[in-house]
């Protein structure tokens, strides 16, 4: 029986159609294969297009693709071409994963004429392991995917599963995305499988999608918790039994908390997915101190000091997962500052402390985020709104440094222009103006030169 299926966006459905006429014409099929199936099952749009062809060489899809489109062969593990600029992603069916990314082992390992449902047996899940043809409306589901959304139950298709152990970041953040159970059987063979050996990028795509899309992180981070893959990042793994003060916290320790707390996050991210990103991450991360610095004092639980502790292991947890100097640095200035936007409240600190915050953190309002989460994970306390954040970003926007770092009013420039030689001197007095600017004693560009000629005519 066909299955209509609609896809309303002009950017897939134009390519697309043109490539199902190209490999028609060539004696082919195409098949929409994995997520974009998935996705149009549950009457979601998808965000991009998979793409299996059937039934053409290799050579002649790579001719035919290049041909028509900035087509590229990527791919170490599984072969794929990338269409440039275009969200479409088109493999071949293989009989097993590549050992190289090359055209030649391509041609070696491919198997044009493969049965499609052969070629579902290869996927990770069955939710995924459906096919559906645009030109015929044919739907093959030989392994009933779409019952098992139906129970949202995520289930491996078969014991080739191990062949990618990425699979298994890839259930967390499916599982956080679809609401999902596991299957038993599926958790089992999953604790069997390592992450060992896995390139980094590819780690890091699966962690994006878990806090960039997922509606419940914290069922992601649960599965990796029954997969026994926590054992591959320890700084998650030490929050598992970590006390709270129960007063403070009554939702338990810092593990249930922290799942809390990216629940929060993730009901309200703004859709910008760096901004979103770079608090996410800062949430996961924010307790990564407290492992070291939990213990009972008179009777009560402390971690005193565990916002600066919490650098090192996030540094060590980011970098598994990305390169990213930057974002590393970004995210750690979160992590360390995420209790001061609750400690400036509480003190009703003075425009210098708002100004000095935003220069230590670079953005005060993804801060906010980030404490505002900290704070709302705490059930059964009740959701006050978090005055301590309206309180700062008030505070930041009448400042103007909600989004940004104080920027110097007094420049090396102005200093040469006012007959201050380069060197160390110059260095210190651009950095006493710029104290003194955070204090309020300037707020424009000819109030700060006239300080600096006050400076200059002192004596020293």
């Amino acid at each position: 029986m066909p299955v209509r299926f609609h896809i309303d966006n002009p950017a897939l459905t134009q390519p697309l159609r043109q490539i199902e006429q190209l490999i028609r014409r060539a004696g082919g099929r195409t098949w929409l294969v994995g997520g974009c199936v998935r996705d149009l099952a549950l009457g979601r749009q998808p965000r991009d297009l998979d793409l299996e062809i059937h039934g053409v060489s290799p050579g002649q899809v790579h001719r035919i693709l290049t041909e028509q489109f900035p087509a590229q062969f990527v791919g170490k593990a599984f072969g794929v071409f990338k269409l440039g600029g275009l969200p479409i992603d088109i493999a071949l069916p293989m009989h097993r994963p590549m050992d190289d990314a090359s055209i030649p082992g391509l041609l070696q390992q491919a198997d044009p004429y493969m049965d499609i449902d052969e070629a579902l047996a290869r996927r990770d899940f069955t939710i995924n392991a459906m096919a559906w043809d645009p030109d015929t409306l044919e739907l093959r589901d030989p392994f009933d995917g779409r019952a098992d959304l139906s129970r949202r139950c995520l289930r491996h298709v078969s014991d080739r599963f191990g062949e990618d152990p990425l699979r298994v970041l890839r259930g967390m953040q499916l599982v956080a995305r679809y609401d999902l159970t596991a299957a038993p059987e599926t958790v089992a063979l999953c604790r069997t499988l390592t992450q060992d050996g896995l390139p980094s990028e590819r780690l890091w795509d699966e962690w994006k999608k878990l806090l960039l899309q997922g509606v419940k992180p914290s069922a992601g981070l649960q599965w990796l918790r029954d997969c026994a893959w926590l054992r591959f990042y320890p700084e998650l793994a030490a929050l598992q039994d970590c006390p709270q003060d129960a007063e403070w916290h009554p939702e338990g320790d810092v593990w249930i908390h922290t799942l809390h707390c990216l629940d929060v996050f993730a009901s309200e991210r703004t859709g910008h997915d760096e901004d979103d990103l770079m608090v996410g991450l800062g949430v996961l991360c924010h307790d990564f101190g407290k492992p070291a610095t939990t213990n009972a004092e008179f009777g009560r639980i402390t971690s005193r000091g565990h916002e600066t502790e919490g650098e090192a292991p996030t540094r060590r947890f980011l970098a598994r997962l990305t390169n990213q100097t930057d974002l590393a640095d970004d995210v750690v200035s979160l992590v360390r500052c995420h209790l001061r936007p609750r400690q400036l409240y509480d003190a009703q600190a003075s425009d210098s402390a708002v100004r000095r915050l935003a220069r230590r953190v670079g953005r005060i309002d993804r801060l906010v985020r980030v404490a505002r989460a900290d704070h709302l994970g705490r059930p059964p306390k009740p959701n006050d709104g978090f005055p301590a954040g309206v309180w700062l970003l008030e505070n930041a926007r009448r400042l103007a440094v909600e989004r940004q770092a104080p920027a110097p009013l007094v420049m090396g420039r102005h200093l040469l222009d006012l007959g201050v030689e380069p060197g160390p001197d110059m260095g210190r007095l651009l950095d006493d103006c710029y104290e003194a600017q955070l204090d309020g004693l300037f707020t424009t560009p000819d109030e700060g030169l006239a300080y600096v000629r006050q400076k200059l005519s002192s004596p020293s």
